[in-house]
């Protein structure tokens, strides 16, 4: 069986409140495996968004492995996680965070810029990008000139103009109308099933999951499979 692209393995992650302790994840485990979707689903405060800052390396559980790409991500130190962060990782979120000041291909190109690429062959990348994101004309428009889909597809771009191994995203089309997240959507199943990026999707668009190869929810702190009611 080929290596995974992200194992976590017994994850506890515990938070201390005036109420007592709260176990959010209990010995969690998940294997995601390159070109593979996995949607994670269930109600607010059930854990998801813990779950994704521990994949993405932004928290650090109690107890537990978190492998990337067979590197165990929690033995390196700060600068190490950052490190992995920037070359493997790709985020996806809500709300766009588009630097406003900077247009479409200038906000894709720099995080290829802040890793070293040289800015003409960032700016090749970036405009790419935007091709396969269907926005060829409008990477020289700033944020406040798009669209809010718009806007979410050169967020995606972004996410990936690092070939990152794995995506993360947290309610990638909240904020979108029904036809646009359809749009937004099917744009990013496109790259990743091309770059072969693991993708681990928290929504609460029950739509969204027919288009995922595996639908997970949170249950006392474990993943188990999601079964519709």
């Amino acid at each position: 069986m080929a290596e995974p692209v992200l194992e976590l393995a017994g994850i506890d992650r515990v938070y201390r409140t005036e109420a007592g302790e709260l176990h959010v994840l209990r010995g969690t485990n998940l294997r995601l495996n390159a070109g593979e979707l996995v949607g994670l689903v269930g109600p607010s405060g059930s854990g998801k968004s813990t779950l994704l800052h521990t994949a993405g390396l932004l928290e650090r559980p109690e107890a537990g492995k978190v492998m990337l790409d067979g590197i165990d991500c929690l033995a390196l130190d700060d600068k190490g996680r950052t490190a992995i962060r920037r070359a493997k990782i790709g985020f996806v979120y809500q709300f766009h965070h588009l630097l406003p000041e900077f247009n479409a291909s200038d906000n894709i190109a720099m995080p290829l810029m802040i890793a070293g690429v040289k800015k003409k062959a960032a700016r090749e990348k970036a405009e790419r990008l935007l091709e396969v994101m269907g926005l060829a004309d409008r990477g020289h428009h700033q944020p406040g000139q798009m669209s809010g889909g718009e806007q979410q597809r050169v967020a995606i771009a972004r996410a990936l103009a690092n070939d990152p191994r794995l995506v993360i995203a947290d309610e990638p089309t909240g904020n979108l109308d029904p036809i646009t997240t359809e749009r937004v959507f099917a744009a990013l199943i496109k790259m990743v099933r091309d770059e072969g990026a693991a993708v681990l999707v928290a929504t609460h668009n029950f739509a969204l999951t027919q288009h995922m190869d595996r639908v997970l929810t949170l249950k006392d702190g474990q993943l188990v499979d999601y079964q519709p009611e």
